[in-house]
């Protein structure tokens, strides 16, 4: 689909305007109208500097939704006088692509006019297709921009990417996007001028909130809330808090389950945790939750955190974030979202340590880079009288018939003997830990000295 091929495509009656979508209508047709992003496309800045060199390379523009992507492409388009033609990743594969390059070969070759193609949601193209388009942009056949949502040193191929100047637009703020609204008030030609409309800040900072910082939300919501709101005696539309709600029905939130946000949340609903932040730590489970995140990716994520962070400091923190688990299977959402709210204070609370997983990454390391030798014999189970033969269980000292149960022998292999991994901290019950460890290895200490006087005095 070609979103213009000349003015006077672009120049359309006013009647087909107002049919189209607030959001699209009242698009910015030049970097003067947009509002935003001025570290990306302010005068001086990158962009801007890059365009007006005449030599445009491909571009990806990375940002949340509605942060202007696919307007700032328009207006490049307009600005370098290209031709724009946009291509849907969702919609379209590698047979079309070949069709739009002849399209760009033949608007080359006939009118001596480049052509830049637009690509929204370019992080759904699989990697085969991504590939389809690096010999065009290679010969300069095309200037591709892509839009994406997600961070593209993930979901785009390497080599596409290299080929690529990427910029990062960031989510609007309140006040940018309440300059939007204002003007989209005050527009009669692609706005809302042409209504009276009555809206305090109050009403307007409400629906940017709901928003959740993406531009098109807003002007869509405006739009619903004018449309549904029966103009009083004197022609005026007073917007209410109500009828704002009754047109949102519900916040969006920034969020895909298998995007780079899930693991953004996920890794500050962690590092709250870890902090011992349980006020965080239960902002950023909610946010995962209402988003419609899986809560039983987040028990166990949370079942994870317990050994890995507070492991025997508290070992309570393992059988409540299993109960937790088990809760969300018994009674499901939204009863259970209580249960992981009482789960992540009580891990946010306790004591920390990571002497297991410090312990267990040793162990990982010392596996895979020493000889694995064999299990000691004294070790092994003699299940057959072969085995009890040939020295399987020889010398193997039964801990319960010794003296406080407790025999002393090495169970390490004999390139590890003596090796420690684990070393509890002086928190929580690994305190107490600690202290059982020291009482053991001071009675094998003892049982060596005991043994070596023994030899002696023989």
């Amino acid at each position: 689909m070609e979103l213009f091929e000349s003015k006077k495509k672009v120049g359309a009656g006013r009647r087909s305007v107002r049919n189209s979508p607030l959001a699209d209508r009242i698009r910015p047709r030049n970097f003067d109208e947009f509002i935003g992003q001025t570290e990306v496309i302010g005068s001086g800045q990158p962009l801007r500097k890059i365009i007006t060199t005449g030599k445009l390379p491909s571009l990806i523009f990375w940002g949340p939704p509605g942060s202007g992507k696919t307007t700032l492409a328009f207006i490049i388009a307009r600005a370098t006088g290209f031709k724009f033609i946009t291509f849907s990743a969702v919609t379209s594969g590698v047979k079309e692509i070949k069709g739009v390059m002849e399209r760009a070969k033949y608007n080359l070759e006939k009118f001596d006019r480049q052509t830049i193609l637009f690509v929204d949601e370019i992080h759904r193209f699989n990697k085969v297709q991504q590939d389809a388009f690096l010999p065009y942009v290679e010969k300069g056949l095309i200037t591709l921009i892509g839009a994406t949502t997600e961070n593209p040193s993930f979901e785009l191929n390497s080599a596409l990417l290299s080929r690529c100047r990427v910029f990062v637009l960031k989510a609007l703020t309140e006040k940018e996007i309440k300059v939007i609204l204002r003007n989209v008030l005050k527009d009669k030609e692609r706005g809302l001028g042409h209504i009276s409309v009555r809206i305090t800040d109050e009403i307007l900072s409400y629906i940017i909130n709901i928003a959740n910082g993406d531009a098109r939300v807003a002007l869509t919501l405006l739009d619903l809330a004018v449309e549904s709101t029966k103009p009083s005696e004197d022609k005026v539309r007073v917007i209410t808090r109500q009828t704002v709600e009754g047109a949102a029905q519900k916040k969006v939130l920034l969020y895909d389950r298998a995007g780079e946000e899930h693991y953004n949340i996920i890794s500050a609903l962690h590092k709250s945790l870890r902090g011992s932040d349980p006020d965080a730590a239960l902002y950023w489970l909610g946010r995962m939750l209402e988003a419609g995140e899986d809560p039983l990716y987040i028990a166990r994520r949370m079942v994870r955190f317990a050994s890995e962070d507070i492991g025997n400091a508290d070992p309570q923190a393992l059988v409540l974030a299993m109960a937790a688990k088990e809760a969300i299977d018994f009674i499901g959402l939204p009863e259970g979202n209580l249960a992981l709210a009482q789960a992540v204070v009580y891990l946010a609370t306790a004591p920390k340590s990571n002497a297991l997983d410090v312990a267990y990454g040793q162990v990982k390391k010392d596996v895979k880079q020493t000889q694995n030798d064999p299990v000691p014999l004294h070790l092994r189970n003699p299940v057959t009288d072969l085995m009890g033969e040939i020295g399987y269980g020889a010398g193997y000292k039964y801990d319960h018939d010794s003296p406080k149960s407790f025999s002393g022998q090495e169970h390490l292999p004999e390139n590890l003997k003596g090796k420690k991994y684990y070393f509890p901290t002086d928190f929580g019950f690994e305190k107490e830990i600690k202290k059982r460890i020291a009482y053991w290895e001071r009675l094998r200490q003892k049982m060596k000295s005991d043994k070596g006087r023994r030899k002696t005095y023989d």
